[in-house]
């Protein structure tokens, strides 16, 4: 599956043919380095691994140090594996956003927001208890969580209070309305996980 590593850039409104506002979030997409390819007589799968955003060597460690100079490629600050590509590729061949086209329909996964240790109004949406009859510190309350002699335990997976964010997201089937290829941009509509800066993988939906 053909993709690309990524910079979220932010979200900014643009219009359509029809004269219609629609909001997208621009990606820096790219360029990638080719540099490492799997094979299944190899490695036991097809994979491309890709690195974005070039660093200088004592930014990155001494195992990686070594994993890039074996191969002959300048270290890469981010490397995602990209598995059945679909086309024969070498070490050191540059990836672009011009792989994809406008009206492409792609897969976009991200690290989410972290916000931290919330309770389950913001994080599950809850109601929260009664405003009045004497309710004082209930408001945002939970309620209860289980039954007292049955079964005398809280079931696992029950909505409580917690972290939230900081985790993998995909937002799956997005349209990619436009692509500037001279600056690597694309547009692809809605929003996208993650903060500004934040490192994404576009993938085309086959």
């Amino acid at each position: 599956m053909k993709g690309i590593i990524g910079k979220k850039l932010g979200m900014i409104t643009i219009f359509g043919e029809d004269g219609k506002s629609l909001p997208v979030t621009l990606v820096e997409a790219g360029p990638c380095r080719v540099v490492q390819v799997k094979t299944p007589e190899r490695d036991g799968y097809d994979a491309l691994q890709l690195g974005f955003e070039p660093v200088k060597e004592k930014r990155v460690n001494k195992p990686l140090l070594g994993h890039f100079r074996g191969v002959g490629v300048a270290p890469y600050r981010v490397l995602r594996e990209f598995r059945n590509w679909g086309e024969d590729m070498k070490v050191g061949t540059e990836i672009k956003a011009d792989i994809f086209s406008p009206g492409d329909t792609v897969d976009v996964v991200g690290i989410s927001k972290g916000k931290g240790f919330t309770g389950v109004v913001k994080r599950y949406g809850f109601k929260g208890g009664p405003k009045t009859h004497g309710q004082s510190d209930r408001h945002r309350a939970p309620g209860s969580i289980g039954a007292s002699s049955s079964p005398s335990r809280v079931f696992k997976g029950t909505k409580m209070a917690g972290r939230v964010g900081g985790r993998r997201v995909t937002v799956r089937n997005s349209v990619l309305v436009k692509i500037d290829p001279g600056r690597n941009l694309l547009a692809i509509k809605g929003p996208l996980p993650g903060p500004p800066q934040g490192y994404l993988i576009v993938r085309k939906v086959q």
